[in-house]
This record gives C-alpha cells, sequence and structure tokens, in this order.
C-alpha cells in the first residue's frame, strides 16, 4: 500500500479489469420537492454539476472507464444528463457509461426491489462484459476517492468484499451502516441503519461508517446474489443482507477513507450524504468557504459533466444602493447580476438577479429570475422559478412555512410550481 499511495492516482490492471455498478434508483424522498420531478443522484449541486457526476468522475480518474448506471424512479433527467454529458468514452476501447433501467429482465419482477436486487436483474449484462472485480457506488454521495486504493487492498487481503468506510460520531451515523473491525481490517460486525451504531473499541463515541462503496470478486458476488435471491425473508439489500451474510460467513475487510484514498495528497476527509434539504443546503455551503474541504479546482482530479455553452457571469451597475456584486459565492456562466448584492451563496447557470435585491447564504439552481427588491436568506430556489418583485424568502418563519417548504433547522425550498408556476423541464 505504500508504493501506491505515493502517487496521485493508481491506476493499474486492476481498474481496467473492474466493472463499476452506480446505484441510481432510489426515490431521494428526503429531499422533499427537489426529487419529485428528477431522481435524487440528478439532483444539481456545486454550482456547474449533478450529483451523479462526482462518483461517476472518480471512476474515470481512478481509471475504470466500464460503468454501469442503475436508475429507477424518475430517471429520465439522469439518463439526459450522463447520454449528454458523459458520451466521450470510446466504445473500441471498451469504454462506456451504460443505462441499466428497470426492464422486466427476469420474470418475477418489473422494478428492483432493492439495491441486490438491481444488480441481479442485470446480472446478464453484467457477465457479458466478464469483469474480475466489480465495484458497487452509491449514486447520491459527494466525495472524491481513488478507487484503485481500495482494489488494491482488496487483492492484496484476498478479500472476498471490500467495504469503504470512515469515522463519524455515533449520532451522525443512525441512517449508515456501521462496522467492527479486527487488527487486520477484517469486519468482524456490520450493523445496517441502527439506532444504536456500533462504536469503535477505543473511541466509543465514534464509529466506522459504511461509505455504501463495496468491492467484490466478480464470481463471489453472482453467487451471494443468487443465494439471497432464494431467500424469502430478505430485502434484498446490499447493507441489510448480502453484506451481513459475507461478514458471518466469508471474509470481508474494511478499506478506511482518507487522505491516502486520493494518493497521499493530503486534506480531510469529505463525504456527503446530501439525502436532506438541510445536508442539501450545507454540502454546497460549503464550497462557498475560502478553502472548502471539496475542492473542486483539483486539476488533477476533475470533476466532468455536461454544461450548456453559456455567455461569461456578469455584474452590472455601480452605484452606492445599486452595485451588482457577489462576495465569497460561486457564480456560473450565463448570469447576470444586475446591482444585486449576492453573499455567501452559489448560482446555478443562467440566473438573474435584477436591481436592488438580496440574496445571501442560499443556492440558487439554474434558470431562476430573480426579481426587484427581492431579500433572499438560507434558502434553496429550484430549478426554473421566477420569483416576483419584493418577495421575501427566509426571513418570517411562519409566512415561510405557509408558502413554502421550511425544515426544523430554517433553511426554506422554493419550487416553481409552489409559486404557482409549472415545473421545468429537467
Amino acid at each position: 500500500m505504500t508504493a501506491a499511495s505515493e502517487k496521485p492516482r493508481f491506476v493499474s490492471l486492476l481498474t481496467k479489469a473492474t466493472l463499476a455498478l452506480i446505484l441510481a434508483g432510489g426515490r431521494g424522498s428526503r429531499l422533499m420537492h427537489l426529487t419529485r420531478w428528477r431522481a435524487k443522484p440528478a439532483v444539481p449541486f456545486g454550482g456547474k454539476f449533478r450529483i451523479i457526476d462526482f462518483p461517476l468522475s472518480n471512476c474515470m480518474n481512478s481509471g475504470i472507464r466500464r460503468m454501469g448506471v442503475v436508475t429507477q424512479y424518475k430517471a429520465h433527467s439522469l439518463m439526459r444528463h450522463i447520454q449528454r454529458g458523459w458520451g466521450f468514452l470510446r466504445g473500441e476501447f471498451d469504454e462506456f457509461v451504460e443505462l441499466m433501467p428497470a426492464s422486466q429482465r427476469m420474470e418475477e419482477e418489473s422494478w428492483y426491489t432493492g439495491t441486490a436486487n438491481a444488480i441481479l436483474q442485470n446480472l446478464d449484462i453484467i457477465k457479458a462484459h466478464d469483469p474480475e472485480f466489480i465495484l458497487v457506488l452509491a449514486g447520491d454521495h459527494v466525495y472524491k476517492m481513488d478507487y484503485g486504493q481500495m482494489l488494491v487492498q482488496h487483492v492484496a487481503q484476498q478479500a472476498d468484499a471490500t467495504v469503504g468506510c470512515f469515522p463519524l460520531p455515533l449520532a451522525d451515523a443512525v441512517e449508515l451502516g456501521t462496522m467492527s473491525i479486527d487488527g487486520n481490517d477484517r469486519i468482524t460486525a456490520f450493523a445496517e441503519k441502527t439506532p444504536s451504531p456500533i462504536p469503535l473499541p477505543d473511541q466509543p463515541d465514534t464509529t466506522l461508517a459504511s461509505m455504501g462503496i463495496y468491492v467484490f470478486n466478480a464470481r463471489f458476488l453472482y453467487e451471494q446474489l443468487q443465494r439471497d435471491a432464494q431467500l424469502e425473508e430478505s430485502t434484498h439489500d446490499f447493507g441489510r443482507d448480502v453484506i451481513p451474510h459475507v461478514v458471518a460467513h466469508h471474509k470481508a475487510v474494511a478499506h478506511r477513507f482518507g487522505p491516502a484514498s486520493l494518493g497521499g495528497r493530503g486534506g480531510g476527509i469529505y463525504w456527503r450524504d446530501v439525502g436532506t434539504v438541510d445536508a442539501y443546503w450545507e454540502a454546497n455551503m460549503d464550497l462557498t468557504a475560502v478553502v472548502p474541504k471539496l475542492d473542486l479546482y483539483d486539476a488533477s482530479w476533475p470533476i466532468w459533466t455536461y454544461q450548456e455553452q453559456a455567455p461569461p457571469a456578469k455584474f452590472v451597475f455601480d452605484e452606492q444602493q445599486r452595485r451588482g456584486e457577489a462576495v465569497n459565492s460561486l457564480v456560473a456562466g450565463g448570469c447576470i447580476v444586475s446591482g444585486a448584492h449576492v453573499q455567501n451563496s452559489l448560482l446555478f447557470p443562467n440566473v438573474r438577479v435584477n436591481s436592488f435585491a438580496s440574496i445571501v447564504d442560499s443556492v440558487i439552481l439554474p434558470n431562476v429570475n430573480v426579481a426587484r427588491n427581492c431579500r433572499i436568506r438560507r434558502s434553496v430556489i429550484d430549478k426554473g422559478c421566477r420569483l416576483q418583485d419584493g418577495l421575501t424568502v427566509g426571513y418570517d418563519e411562519a409566512q415561510d412555512a405557509e408558502r413554502f417548504y421550511r425544515t426544523d433547522s430554517g433553511i426554506t425550498l422554493v419550487t416553481a410550481e409552489m409559486l404557482g408556476q409549472g415545473p421545468e423541464d429537467e
């Protein structure tokens, strides 16, 4: 592992022999209205990306150029994004991003009934690619990681399965899988989404939380999926069913996520499940820091995406009460800030902010028009909204709760439908 961690990334025959399967079919219901018309992995993030771009880019940068995206609920915008933004791989070199929608490939079900069942229903396609290793990823997490490091450990320790993990306070891990390990990183116990996460022996307030990242020997995975499919009591889920069985009867090891997971370039551990409106807002706000924990400007580990051609962002007017400005903010192409103030915020492409408006601590998705005199604070404004003159959001708790969706921590979500406007085409 030492030699691998000294390199910026570890592209090898291991990564070339790997097929990545990205699970992107979940409902994402905790994101409320943000996933009413789109799948969670298709939700815009970071000023110009979609959430799915992060695991896909990690695969690309790790040297894994064979990827399948398993889709199900409200997948239209997700599939269109992948077709537009990820069509540059060359099939003649056995590189691809292949869409795997629920298509009744097996007689029993037309829909995927769990994460393991989603892979099982595509087993004929997977076997045709003849991978040696299969990397299973969640399509709705934001992070950067060299999967080559994980594959090296998997092979070196002769594991049947390897699970990506990182330390997390117990209170923050109730929605994740947690595990205990021995001195050789072998997993000795695994529990999925339990109110009592498994603590570390030497740190009783901390646990090793699963990232939803798994490496399997391909043939071993086929056997486990077929075994699980025969169990009537199974929910056919990796975290609830497959991984606990592998831990109990085979060799499963833990891969600890950290600075070495990006070739030893340093930096803090950054992994976010942006599964709630609060978490989504917070993760976007992280990017406005002077030195954000998630570095989108790292040229050696780019995040790839599809983006429309747009002119540069523009800031106009320079009067005392009418100055076009943005401070500690990310402003994408096509935006016009016309005599308005933007602070600690993210503006996605083609946002227009008109004179005397104020946007603070907010996330503004694409194609939003903010009329004059609007005041927006601690809010998420969904794609295509047209805010009327003088609208105030984020300042009056009762008023926001009556008109829009407001979280317990005070983040307000506004969608076009809440404003009496039709949803924009995703």
